[in-house]
């Protein structure tokens, strides 16, 4: 059975032991990126350079093997720490496998920096075309490293970063780790945005603060920026929340969003997922956006939008939350409904009743099974002297589940 080695080179490491050179120079194919590759100028065999999508690289490496011909992987540091090593075995019997680890870029850059690594939590933007998983390790997490691309470059990186509202950590870039041209920079965000770096480079953002206020279920309405009696009171957004049922990877629609406050708390939710706060109102998606950087709550997205004509360009919705009822009209549940996974939950909030009987009337129409909450709360306030119980308007909380396409 013909193996296939793969190697995990050192952060500047020129001088390897025998035995991992011997699998190296005398590989029938040598598979690695290109600057890998240049460090073995000695080598006779057939070099492959990694590129395009990696499955049809390891399909291959998977015919070089069953042709009798010997493969050895070069790759950085350890290959199944953010490397190759993953997809090979996934796509390759592990039993023909044998890997030989080496130092990581993490661990290099945290010995630089004289910090235990496994306090570290590290993100790879390889490959993608935003920052959502570097924005959910961020809020939970003082100390992030990031492998970087050409695409998220650490001055994009730190730019995005600003625009979303995040000013509470600082930079760390280290270029050429291990070569004679090493260079580390402690910067801000903002001096990270304006700078060039090596295309070799790894970061390292440690928070310098905390948001104002801690993100939670049941924030104080009064903590919100938000319009006089426009916000869903703290008391009905948890049983809403809790009707939504939320996963941590699902993708939350809040519809009608106005200071955001449901939105910001389902983020809460779906750590691994995203929400996205549809909202017309200029000036409402403004103090949306106040508000999730009071609360640190950078997986929300804001779109300024009417409804149902923005809903379409969205990404599909595993749950969508309705705030202030129906207005005159079906159409945005409608199209609502239509783009709601199959599966799904859609939850509304209303104190009319013509809302709630219409959207009683849609769900017995499209036989999807739904429920109706009545929510009233009271809140102690005192009169003379002595506290009394406030009534707040009663809303009613219809649940519906999607278990047909609309």
């Amino acid at each position: 059975m013909t193996i296939v080695y793969v190697i995990g080179l050192d952060i500047g490491q020129h001088e390897l032991p025998k035995t991992i050179r011997d699998h190296i120079l005398n590989a029938d194919v040598l598979v690695g990126g290109q600057r890998l590759l240049d460090r073995f100028k000695t080598y006779k065999g057939k070099k492959t350079v990694i590129k395009g999508p990696i499955k049809d690289l390891i399909n291959r490496i998977k015919d070089e093997l069953e042709s009798g011909r010997t493969v050895t992987v070069l790759a950085d540091g350890d290959p199944l720490f953010f490397g190759i090593g993953k997809q090979l075995v996934n796509l390759i019997d592990a039993n023909r496998i044998v890997f030989h680890p080496g130092i990581t870029t993490l661990q290099a850059a945290a010995a630089r920096e004289k910090l235990s690594w496994e306090n570290i939590k590290t993100v790879s933007l390889h490959g993608r075309d935003n920052l959502l998983p570097l924005l959910q390790t961020l809020i939970s997490h003082d100390m992030v490293g990031v492998y970087t691309d050409n695409t998220f470059t650490p001055s994009r990186i730190a730019q995005k970063l600003i625009k979303t509202g995040i000013d509470i950590f600082s930079m760390t870039v280290f270029e050429n780790l291990g070569e004679r041209n090493e260079k580390i920079s402690n910067l801000s965000l903002s001096e990270a945005a304006q700078k060039d770096f090596s295309p070799l480079n790894f970061i390292l953002l440690r928070r310098t603060g905390h948001p104002e206020i801690p993100l939670k279920i049941g924030i104080d309405d009064d903590l919100y920026i938000h319009q006089k009696g426009l916000i869903t009171k703290k008391e009905v957004r948890a049983v809403g929340l809790a009707m939504l049922s939320i996963e941590d990877h699902h993708v939350v629609w809040d519809l009608g969003a106005g200071c955001g406050s449901v939105g910001i708390e389902a983020s809460l939710l779906s750590r691994k997922g995203m929400v996205i706060s549809v909202e017309k109102d200029t000036k409402r998606c403004e103090m949306i956006r106040k508000n999730i950087k009071k609360t640190g709550s950078w997986t929300v997205s804001v779109v300024n939008s009417t409804m149902p004509e923005g809903l379409d360009r969205l990404p599909e919705p595993d749950r969508i939350f309705i705030g202030g009822g129906l207005k005159n009209d079906i159409k945005i549940l409608e199209k609502a409904a239509s783009l709601l996974k199959t599966g799904g939950r859609l939850v509304i909030h209303t104190i009319l009743l013509k809302s709630l009987n219409q959207a009683s009337s849609f769900f017995e129409k499209m036989s999807w099974p739904y429920s109706i909450t009545e929510v009233t709360a009271s809140r102690s306030q005192k009169l003379a002297g002595e506290l009394y119980l406030r009534s707040l308007n009663p809303v009613f909380i219809v649940t519906a589940s999607k278990i047909n396409e609309y």
